[in-house]
């Protein structure tokens, strides 16, 4: 059974553990464009394009990383709310056929910081914008397919005549993926999401969440695709991967209590109200290592802010690691680093190769 293996590209060189998000300008071309090269080379299948209330703009982002690859995707995190969905609709169009066509994606998150949010101009509570983001999504996903202009009248938004005359490239259109794990957003996930992200937990819960997924999509006829996030600790030797995300942990304190010795805030640990980023939290308090290799080391460190697990050990110790997700239904990974351009170039080697093959050895789902 196939999988879609992911990676993350940032404007600038940034992690836990070096540069800084804060200081220095926030576009760096070379290195995105270094960046985004090495994923197209190491075989990653999309990189996500994140979203955040002071960050670049990840539609003009797109837009370069397409431009400066030959075959690899895009997949561009916006929160609903701030542009229309007929716009967001032609946007993505746009990109899709400027790239030659199957290379652009969207992913939608509802906003798990509220400070954020009210950066731009959002001042609505948990629940509401969920409820936005399901007509969101509904009206996007009809902008994109329908074949005459449509009216639409809901809580959010209203429109007469809607429609794009530029469509997706081919005939798969524009996957939409979803993140959340609240009560409101399961509701709009399994209704509207083409492929649900889930953070890197432990099997059990992963496998958990998966069935309850998929239980409440079939209530509205529909299956969903699922998405693992994780980052990924390799070396030569199983010792020697231990000892570099130890490494890791302890440059991720030394940076957190340098940044808290001057009084200083850092987007890199900042807090969040989302459900996901809580469960995460509540497996990194009662240990930090599951399923032999699966490590919660800097998601203790840096309290609730999204995507911190990782898996410890070899290639193809790491390899064997996800495909036991891929058996329980997961079919794409969302892999980045915490040296974001060598562990691109070091995952292109082996990882990315052993995870295709085993990949394909796994039988699909009954």
């Amino acid at each position: 059974m196939s999988i879609e293996i992911l990676g993350m590209v940032g404007t600038k060189e940034a992690s836990e553990t070096r540069g800084s998000y804060d200081d220095g300008p926030a576009v760096d071309t070379a290195y995105l464009t270094r960046f985004a090269r090495a994923h197209d080379e190491a075989g990653f299948d999309r990189v996500l394009i994140g979203y955040g209330a002071t960050a670049p703009d990840g539609f003009a982002v797109a837009g370069h990383v397409l431009a400066h690859t030959e075959r690899l995707g895009v997949l561009i995190a916006h929160r609903p709310g701030f542009v229309t969905p007929t716009l967001v609709a032609r946007k993505l169009a746009t990109l899709d056929q400027l790239s030659g066509g199957g290379r652009v994606a969207i992913h939608h998150i509802s906003g798990g910081n509220d400070a954020d949010q009210r950066r731009d101009g959002d001042f609505a509570d948990h629940d509401t914008r969920y409820d936005r983001t399901a007509e969101f999504m509904q009206v996007l996903r009809r902008t994109l397919t329908a074949e005459e202009p449509f009216d639409h009248e809901g809580r959010f938004y209203r429109f007469e005549g809607a429609r794009s005359s530029v469509r997706p490239a081919t005939a798969a259109g524009i996957p939409l993926f979803f993140g959340g794990q609240s009560a409101a957003a399961v509701a709009v996930g399994t209704r509207h999401a083409d492929v649900y992200m889930l953070f890197g937990e432990p099997l059990e819960e992963t496998a958990e969440r998966i069935a309850l997924l998929r239980a409440e999509a079939a209530k509205h006829g529909r299956t969903l695709r699922f998405s693992l996030s994780t980052r990924p600790v390799i070396a030569d030797t199983e010792d020697a991967a231990w000892a570099r995300a130890e490494a890791i942990a302890a440059e991720t304190r030394r940076r957190i209590e340098a940044a808290a010795a001057v009084g200083a805030s850092t987007h890199l640990w900042t807090t969040s109200n989302s459900v996901a980023s809580a469960r995460m939290q509540e497996v990194a308090a009662r240990q930090q290592v599951y399923d032999e290799r699966l490590w919660f080391g800097v998601t203790a460190l840096t309290g609730p802010g999204g995507n911190s697990s990782g898996h410890v050990g070899t290639a193809r110790q790491v390899a064997d690691a996800l495909l036991r997700y891929h058996e329980i239904g997961v079919d794409t990974f969302l892999i980045r680093g915490f040296d974001p351009y060598e562990d691109v170039v070091a995952w292109g080697e082996e990882l990315i190769p052993a995870l295709r093959a085993g990949a394909a050895r796994v039988p699909a789902p009954v």
